[in-house]
């Protein structure tokens, strides 16, 4: 039978990256820090998609021009042409930029590279991560590595790069790709300015109702009292992020982080708190509100927090 307390498998820890963070409600969750060669791994798979993405926008440029030339039409202005180039420039930055923004503020807070590496990005203090703290990391980011290889290839290119410039940027890069491996978190600078850090992505544990075949009605009714029934309006005020929080809280099944969720929940719900029977009340809660949450996304549903 399933359990409310049987939360799923995690993975292979390491000792040196477990942390314990305690979130604004004032809960402490076991978080393990991401490595520094799984955030390399996951930087390179970026890089690829972003070249990717540049080699197919350059075709693109190319296949035009040809089509110009092919349909006769007057050929571009050298100056048009100065005027394309910058513009490709500016367009690269920007479209750099908002790839990370577009994945990192979604749902996972995780690029394409992060999501197969198993990682995410995630605030240092437990809040929301916001767009403020995302766009602050991706701006160092274009310092610490965009910036100067760009610098460097287009002087390489031109014939114009000496060979002090050169090392000079070899030596600027691989200082900020170092700063993780100094500290403790494997933070980067951009992870400093922002309070950000980036740790191991839960693994997603809703399917596992489906995949048992256990009936939504049969889980409820296999609770221990009928003493706590929510309503649809009582479960709607959490998301999928609210679930694993207390996921992790009835796994370590410390007694003060449990009074301190159940408080927050009951003051969110209009609900007295249930003192001495705070374990009951959150597995009643969590079994409905997993139920609650599978059955939105059967209809393509999902809600990620509280705030979506």
């Amino acid at each position: 039978m399933v359990r409310a307390a049987d939360l799923g498998r995690t993975r292979g820890r390491d000792a040196r990256l477990q942390r314990t963070l305690i979130t604004p409600e004032g809960v402490a969750l076991d978080v393990q820090v991401a490595s520094a060669s799984a955030r390399a791994g996951a930087l390179l798979i970026d890089l690829a998609a972003l070249f990717g993405m540049y080699i197919a926008f350059i075709l693109a440029l190319v296949l035009t021009v040809w089509m110009f030339e092919r349909a006769n039409l007057p050929s571009i202005p050298d100056s048009i042409g100065g005027f394309l180039v910058v513009l490709f420039i500016i367009g690269t930055f920007l479209a750099r930029n908002a790839y990370f923004l577009y994945f990192e503020l979604g749902q996972r807070a995780a690029t394409w590279g992060k999501r197969a590496l198993g990682i995410r990005v995630a605030v240092r203090d437990g809040g929301r991560l916001t767009a403020e703290a995302v766009i602050a990391r991706n701006l160092l980011r274009d310092i610490e590595l965009f910036l100067p290889v760009m610098f460097m290839t287009s002087s390489g290119i031109q014939g114009s790069l000496s060979e002090f410039a050169a090392w000079a940027g070899l030596f600027w890069v691989g200082s900020f790709a170092l700063f993780p491996l100094l500290n403790k978190d494997r933070l980067r600078c951009g992870d400093l300015i922002a309070g950000t850090w980036v740790v191991q992505a839960p693994k997603a544990q809703l399917a596992g109702l489906v995949a048992t075949g256990v009936p939504e009605n049969d889980l409820i009714a296999a609770l221990p009292s009928d003493r706590y029934r929510f309503t649809e309006a009582e479960l709607a005020v959490y998301g999928e992020y609210e679930l694993q929080t207390l996921e992790q809280v009835l796994r370590t099944a410390n007694a003060e982080s449990m009074q301190a969720v159940a408080a927050t929940i009951c003051g969110k719900i209009g609900w007295t708190r249930p003192i001495g029977d705070e374990r009951a009340f959150l597995e009643a809660y969590y079994t409905q509100l997993r139920a609650r949450l599978e059955r939105g996304m059967r209809f393509g549903r999902r809600r990620a927090d509280k705030n979506s």
